[in-house]
């Protein structure tokens, strides 16, 4: 099963990585600026096979729908792209990446009639625990106990613990990739972990 839910996952983000480049040949002769920024096709396939998944795995977070998290993902390598913005290596390039996903997440977000709130992981296995082990049933618990009082949390809160503890991204990472600085991660990092705390301990904070 998990196989080839992988298989339908790599068949999926091959085609948006084809299709974004195939989009990108029809504007024209770049300019001599525009070609210093740009990516040649093959290192674009490196970079894209690198980072799709974490990317795909932060937008389907954020927006709680994988099939939007397919579109978003497309957009912001389209913008990465076409972006004239230089970078001095590939965790540069990785930073950047995110902040647009980041912006497409927050332009989304802004829109009448958008619910932006991630559909809790797992809502469904605690309704149907496995009877033969209370472990799991404990823990799929658990899990549903953390996407609920994550849902709970602000935007911004979310995105923080998000890239911090499941990206595993540095502060300075963080800072690049929301437009923060980096000074001011540890603290805000300390009052997001802090509110999930007291959400998770059924406080309204």
């Amino acid at each position: 099963m998990a196989s080839r839910a992988s298989s339908g996952y790599s068949t999926r983000t091959r085609i948006m990585r084809d299709v974004t480049l195939s989009e990108l040949d029809g504007f024209g002769a770049a300019t001599e600026a525009e070609e210093a920024f740009q990516m040649d096709e093959d290192s674009f396939r490196v970079f894209y096979e690198r980072t799709a998944r974490p990317v795909w795995a932060y937008l389907s977070r954020m927006t709680g729908d994988p099939r939007l998290a397919d579109d978003l993902l497309q957009e912001a390598y389209y913008r990465f792209l076409r972006a004239s913005v230089a970078h001095e290596n590939d965790a540069h390039r990785r930073n950047y990446l995110f902040r647009i996903a980041t912006n497409l997440v927050r332009d989304l977000r802004r829109r009448p009639g958008i619910d932006s709130v991630p559909m809790a992981d797992g809502a469904h296995a605690i309704d149907q625990p496995d009877p033969r082990s209370a472990d799991v049933a404990a823990g799929a618990a658990r899990r549903v106990d953390l996407s609920r009082a994550m849902a709970r949390l602000k935007p911004r809160e979310r995105d923080l613990l998000w890239l911090a503890y499941a990206q595993g991204s540095s502060h300075q990472e963080i800072a690049e990739m929301l437009g923060l600085k980096t000074a001011s991660i540890k603290l805000l990092l300390f009052r997001a972990r802090r509110r999930l705390a007291a959400l998770l301990r059924g406080g309204r904070t």
